[in-house]
């Protein structure tokens, strides 16, 4: 019963993030493991940023960027996927940037 409790709880935590970041199994006298997306292997205690923008190491990759959740209604958000990062501009006008208000992440 205690295991099943601890379980209930830790599905109600991962609903209630945001899935900036993930934990990933790295199993015991391993030497290196393969990052997820890019299929490279890294060395066990390296850290790495792969092709989808993640800041990864063996047992754990987490968004290598802020995401914008607040900026004015007259702007739009565009990631730039170069850069990793979210590019908030005027929607008529994309040489206009916008102030970011409220982000989540990194």
């Amino acid at each position: 019963m205690k295991y099943l409790s601890l379980a209930l709880l830790l599905c109600v935590l991962v609903s209630s993030s945001n899935a900036q970041c993930f934990a990933k199994h790295v199993p015991e006298h391993q030497a290196f493991c393969q990052d997820d997306v890019d299929k490279t292997w890294h060395q066990v205690g390296s850290k790495w940023r792969n092709s989808a923008c993640m800041d990864c190491s063996c047992s754990r990759c987490c968004a290598g960027y802020v995401t914008p959740t607040n900026y004015p209604k007259d702007c739009v958000s565009v990631f730039d996927s170069v850069a990793c990062k979210y590019i908030v501009h005027k929607k008529d006008d994309p040489s206009v940037e916008c102030p970011i208000l409220g982000a989540v992440g990194k």
